[in-house]
């Protein structure tokens, strides 16, 4: 057989292209008017850059390519630009069979690759897109320290490691359930963006074991979780006669294992749900028992008394038992042993001693100078001790300094005078 001529090749060509296109259509969902609007771009631009059309500043030409629908024939017009870029005027040109043929092929094969991508990234976009706020079930396909990868059969979510929780431990292979939180896009299709710590993770998970929840009979209120510790729900009955607590659990505890089988053993208390404040409350701290609980609105607590073997019960392991119950409720709790509940009320009923009298202060001495009342003796005031003690002929302060000095006073010098006049007259 002899070679085929390119104008053969070209036809053969054409008339696969078409085929392809259609088969595409059928299997993929992939528009066929779609791909064939960008195969005509993609084959403009190849013949632009073939023909070096546009290439100058000054070349203000620009082609544009039609393919037949139905046998692929290509018609090449090449255009006419004025500066602002709309289009003057237009003409057919012949394209040459070597761009028909091994050109357009090429130029054809990527294009289709291109639009597949596109349109199935945009297909798995919309699928996931609506279902934000879903459980899925994936296979882990890489785990590392800050990511972890899930294949969802036509696209993979990604775990970030504040999604993750910190005590579990992922096998490659390993199926696990996850909540998508995000469904984003990207220029490399679309991210998916699961949890494993979301509260309602939980939600969704009793969801899908209990058919109660499922159907509406049963609806979980409030949920309370320290994600890999422990979890408290609350749940009511929509319809009388049902248990919450016993659907959610399941016989002999099936429903409820199943749950924390799927979450690697963290633990789970079911309460039941109620509205009076103090009830629900009381119920939030199991599985310690409660005697008492008061609740301030104004200030938005519940003191809480529970018997003295059960305070360590009731606040739990580093508090946690007593905050999620706080999480789980919404009020303030402030858990007492009965015997502290009892000495506080027993301070709070004795009575106050009366405040020690102080000692009257000395009164200033002007108050001391008023006169006494009637028929009352004024008190007889006694001279101080020092002046007491004082000789009533002690010397002059001028004589004593003088003494004291070393030199003879005035009364010491008129002595002596005086003698001496009495020995002159004698």
């Amino acid at each position: 057989m002899g070679a085929e001529s390119p104008e053969e090749e070209e036809q053969e060509v054409s008339a696969e292209l078409v085929q392809a296109l259609r088969e595409l259509e059928r299997e993929k969902g992939i528009s066929f008017d779609v791909i064939l609007r960008g195969l005509e771009e993609a084959l403009a631009s190849a013949y632009k850059s073939w023909r070096g059309i546009g290439v100058e500043e000054e070349d203000r030409r620009d082609v544009r390519v039609v393919l037949d629908p139905e046998s692929g024939d290509m018609q090449v017009f090449v255009q006419e630009l004025d500066e602002e870029g709309e289009v003057i005027s237009e003409r057919e040109e012949d394209a040459p069979p070597e761009f028909k043929g091994r050109i357009a092929a090429q130029t054809a094969k990527q294009v289709i690759l291109q639009k597949l991508r596109d349109a199935e990234r945009e297909i798995t976009y919309e699928e996931f897109h609506g279902r934000e706020g879903d459980v899925v079930t994936g296979i882990v396909q890489q785990d590392s320290h800050s990511v972890t990868i899930l294949d969802l059969g036509k696209a993979e979510a990604v775990l970030p490691r504040a999604e993750k929780v910190p005590a579990e431990s992922y096998r490659h292979a390993e199926r696990l359930k996850a909540f998508i939180v995000e469904v984003r896009k990207t220029t490399k299709g679309p991210q998916i963006v699961v949890s494993r710590t979301h509260p309602e993770l939980l939600k969704k998970l009793f969801e899908m074991e209990v058919p109660e929840i499922a159907e509406g009979i049963v609806e979980i209120k409030a949920v309370a979780r320290e994600p890999g510790h422990r979890s408290k729900i609350a749940v009511a009955s929509n319809e009388p006669g049902v248990d919450p607590v016993g659907a959610c659990v399941g016989a002999k505890g099936s429903r409820v294992r199943m749950v924390v089988n799927e979450l690697k053993g963290e633990k789970i208390d079911v309460v039941e749900w109620s509205d009076d404040s103090a009830r629900f409350v009381a119920k939030a701290l199991a599985p310690a028992s409660v005697k008492e609980v008061r609740i301030d609105e104004q200030t938005g607590t519940a003191s809480v008394v529970v018997p003295d073997y059960q305070l360590s019960l009731a606040i739990g392991k580093e508090g946690q038992n007593a905050r999620l119950a706080a999480r789980l409720t919404g009020w303030r709790i402030d858990i007492r042993s009965e015997s502290q509940a009892v000495e506080e009320a027993t301070t709070a009923r004795a009575p106050k001693p009366p405040a020690a009298e102080t000692p009257d202060e000395p009164a200033p001495a002007a108050e001391t100078s008023e006169a006494p009342a009637a028929g009352t003796e004024a008190p007889v005031e006694e001279p101080a001790a020092q002046e007491e003690d004082v000789p009533e002929e002690a010397p002059a302060p001028e004589e004593a300094q003088d003494a004291a000095a070393g030199e003879p006073s005035p009364a010491t010098i008129e002595a002596e005078r005086s003698e001496k006049r009495e020995g002159a007259e004698a």
